[in-house]
């Protein structure tokens, strides 16, 4: 018989996901839409984190925004609406929310529990630079998110 120290971060089928909240963060530039993009190692992504225990999927995005790019001026102009993703690596699942920021720069702080912040670099895309360094489930997302704001191809609006 395995013990639970065996089995700790094991999910099988039947486990409930692991959800994460994050927002694609958007802002104006002239005559275009950019999506405020960080990377980790080789893999972009939006700001996003887990849920802690007691804390609503919206209150963990603005949270994970603000610990992440420094970034506390978010507008949800469109509304509550989501995106989740299909489960993925492991049985996770993210939530995201879009909103507006007139902020231009990100800080990438260091984080107690890394020693180190937990992103390499940060950029202002357009959709469709988002578009390509996106892996395929974030690509959803980035579609998902121009719709909300109205903006389509080569990110104009």
């Amino acid at each position: 018989m395995e013990s639970a120290a065996e089995n700790a971060g094991v999910r099988t089928p039947s486990s409930p996901p692991r959800v994460s909240a994050g927002v694609a963060l958007v802002r104006r530039q002239e005559r275009a839409w950019l999506f405020l993009m960080l990377r980790a190692y080789r893999n972009w992504d939006f700001p996003k984190g887990l849920i802690e225990e007691g804390e609503t999927p919206l209150a963990a995005a603005r949270r994970e925004v603000a610990e992440e790019t420094g970034i506390a001026d978010l507008r949800f102009v469109w509304g509550e609406a989501y995106y989740e993703t299909p489960p993925y690596a492991g049985n996770k699942i993210a939530r995201y929310y879009v909103a507006e920021t007139s902020i231009e720069r990100a800080i990438l702080a260091v984080q107690p529990a890394l020693g180190r912040p937990e992103h390499h670099e940060w950029r202002w895309l357009t959709i469709d630079e988002a578009l390509e360094v996106a892996a395929p489930r974030l690509q959803r997302v980035v579609e998902w998110a121009a719709g909300v704001i109205g903006a389509r191809g080569a990110g104009a609006f």
